[in-house]
């Protein structure tokens, strides 16, 4: 991480109100609206959207807007950002990578299986909240990898801009890369008119891997 980024986010947290929102967010089990942020720290509303987009604009947080059916404006959503997992004190991605790894040695499983059964849940609660590929890519977004799109007519490849776990990837890529292979079957299958057709490794400190993906028509997608 570079020097500057590091001063941009340390100097986001300096305020001790802006690291209390950091900290509830990172905390939380899931989006955070900006009304349950503003009983925290009993600052108005005004106050706390202006310290959100300090911790916004230095990469500690993301902002999106709820997805509702019911009448009435959709909120703003806070999550912790996906690149700042592990810093500052709050929960990485190598929780997440150290639990599967565990899972698969105490069933002898395949890293590959045991991603593509973590990618499976993942798509239970995903499914139906909007396009298939969407829901992937913005998955894929929030464990870290940093993904852009490339379409070719049924074909997309997400090119992965980040290795969330670069230096476990380079000592032993057939274990690290096969789970996240299996992750984003396991994401394909679970929603449904995706197919998974490889996942190109590329050295993960300079990122790069090519994960490739076929729209399926709906007669196909339908096949047990």
């Amino acid at each position: 991480m570079a020097d500057e980024e590091l001063q941009h986010e340390a100097r986001a947290l300096g305020d001790p109100t802006r690291h209390s929102l950091f900290r509830y967010i990172a905390d939380a089990a899931g989006p955070v609206g900006v009304a349950e942020l503003t009983d925290h720290v009993r600052l108005n509303h005004n106050a706390v959207r202006q310290h959100l987009a300090v911790l916004k604009d230095a990469g500690l947080v993301t902002e999106e807007v709820e997805e509702r059916s019911r009448p009435g404006r959709p909120r703003l959503l806070y999550r912790l950002h996906p690149e700042a997992a592990g810093r500052w004190g709050t929960p990485g991605a190598y929780a997440w990578l150290a639990n599967l790894l565990s899972d698969a040695v105490r069933r002898r499983a395949e890293p590959r299986q045991v991603g593509r059964e973590d990618g499976r849940r993942r798509a239970t609660e995903l499914a139906g909240t909007g396009e298939e590929v969407d829901l992937l890519e913005a998955e894929i977004a929030r464990r870290g990898f940093r993904p852009t799109r490339v379409e070719r007519g049924r074909k997309v490849e997400l090119v992965l801009g980040r290795c969330p776990f670069a230096d476990v990837a380079a000592s032993d890529p057939g274990t690290v890369c096969q789970l996240h292979l299996g992750l984003a079957e396991g994401l394909a299958e679970g929603l449904g008119r995706l197919d998974v057709e490889r996942l190109v490794a590329k050295d993960p400190h300079r990122a790069g891997c090519r994960l490739t993906l076929r729209r399926l028509p709906a007669v196909a997608a339908a096949r047990p």
